[in-house]
């Protein structure tokens, strides 16, 4: 029996990002070209919402010309109704804007949502960011919130990290993300947990809380590839 493919993930997080197919793309497609995947979506627990991601990656001359990008879409089943929800982190640029910006060129960023609260109430997304062929890497928490529409980008801040894995809820503190850091090299870890106004609190015991419920549809995964213009 085939079995599926093991999904690396640049910082080994618990929700990989769909990394074999960066780097796939990198080494195999034309320059200029334009490819895209989509993600399986998380359906919330009371079966009102769907959430996911399409992601793009424009193929540059060399890997330092490269760049990542998504965007983040949630779904009222009832209604229709689709909202994108568009984080503040600083390589999160909507890409479907135009891109003129040449600061980022070679940049990856990455957001796949990856838990409901267990109410339903809150969508928590990782945003992975990094640029290719550099160290440092690592996640933001982007937090949804069903009943204001408000968007909250949070990172650990005041703790020494170069890489932040984001882990799920907080099961401590449910309204927190919770977070793993660590520096490129030392293996001792920290834990905190961020709240909805930034802050960030030390962590001791926690566990990560995650819900939902994963829906793999037939348009999940890469799409049609096209030469960009």
């Amino acid at each position: 029996m085939n079995q599926p493919p093991v999904q690396l993930d640049p910082i080994d997080s618990p929700f990989p990002v769909p990394w074999n197919w960066v780097l796939t793309t990198q080494t195999e497609a034309p320059a200029a070209s334009l490819h895209t995947y989509r993600t399986s979506a998380l359906l919330s627990p009371d079966g009102q919402y769907i959430a996911y991601s399409r992601l793009q990656m424009q193929v540059g001359t060399d890997i330092s010309r490269s760049r990542v990008s998504s965007a983040l879409f949630v779904e009222n089943l009832q209604t229709r109704e689709l909202r994108t929800v568009s984080p503040t982190s600083p390589l999160s640029n909507n890409p479907f804007a135009e891109q003129g910006e040449s600061d980022l060129a070679g940049s990856i960023a990455i957001a796949i949502p990856i838990a409901w609260s267990e109410t339903g109430d809150r969508l928590l997304c990782r945003e992975f960011e990094s640029r290719f062929a550099a160290s440092h890497a690592s996640d933001y928490a982007v937090v949804w919130e069903q009943f204001s529409g408000n968007v909250y980008t949070l990172a650990p801040s005041f703790v020494n990290y170069t890489n932040a894995v984001l882990l799920g809820w907080s099961q401590q503190y449910p309204d927190r993300a919770l977070f793993r850091c660590c520096n490129l090299g030392d293996p001792e870890v920290h834990y905190c947990t961020v709240d909805l106004r930034g802050r960030t609190h030390v962590a001791t015991e926690d566990q990560p809380l995650t819900f939902g419920l994963i829906k793999t549809h037939l348009w999940a995964g890469p799409q049609v590839s096209s030469r960009a213009s």
